[in-house]
């Protein structure tokens, strides 16, 4: 499927350490002809971390998207009833959103846009970064995982002797996922090999 002209909400949300390697992703989406619309969490806007400021990583987002993040709830909540966008991207999508996702807590920007994209029946891609993947937020991956018009980039445990609780997508999987998604399917398998590198 080509993703010429797509419309693509892509969203990141504050896993740090999984921020540089989502923008080859971004970059990867631009080439191929896509309108790619960033947004930003309040955590990336403003936490500056040891991976990166948040200046850094908004210059980056407009200089490959030709565009400005949205960062407040106020900016994205038009995605619903314009119908802006085709699919929407969380990358990465930590165990906060997820929660909050699951349980219907709509207090950042970008779980508001999912909320307002979502009332239009339209695809949502989440690439899952989070510690407790297989604790605490397993009830929330599990809700879900069968919630109509969500879909997952494939993901697995990628510290098993670390941090066996941690779950982290694949993200080389990312736009065959969103190619997916846009058909209505889920790409397969779900559950895949990662290293500790990954």
């Amino acid at each position: 499927m080509s993703l010429h002209a797509k419309r693509i909400g892509f969203a990141l949300t504050g896993s740090h350490c999984t921020l540089e390697k989502v923008f080859p992703q971004i970059e990867r989406l631009v080439a191929e002809g896509a309108d790619v619309m960033p947004i930003v969490s309040e955590s990336v806007a403003t936490t500056d971390t040891r991976y990166g400021s948040p200046e850094r990583w908004l210059d980056r987002l407009s200089q490959i998207t030709g565009k400005r993040a949205l960062r407040r709830i106020a900016e994205v909540e038009p995605i619903g009833p314009g119908r802006l966008l085709d699919i929407l991207v969380v990358a990465p999508c930590t165990g906060n959103t997820l929660a909050k996702l699951a349980n219907g807590i709509v207090d950042t920007p970008v779980v508001m846009a999912c909320k307002a994209h979502l009332r239009n029946q339209r695809p949502v891609v989440l690439a899952i970064s989070t510690n407790d993947g297989l604790s605490m937020n397993a009830r929330n991956l599990g809700v879900l995982l069968n919630t109509r018009n969500i879909y997952f980039v494939p993901f697995g445990q990628d510290n098993p002797d670390a941090k066996p609780n941690s779950l982290d997508s694949d993200l080389e999987l990312l736009v065959p996922t969103i190619e997916a998604a846009l058909s209505g399917r889920q790409l397969q398998p779900v559950l895949v090999h990662r290293s500790s590198a990954g």
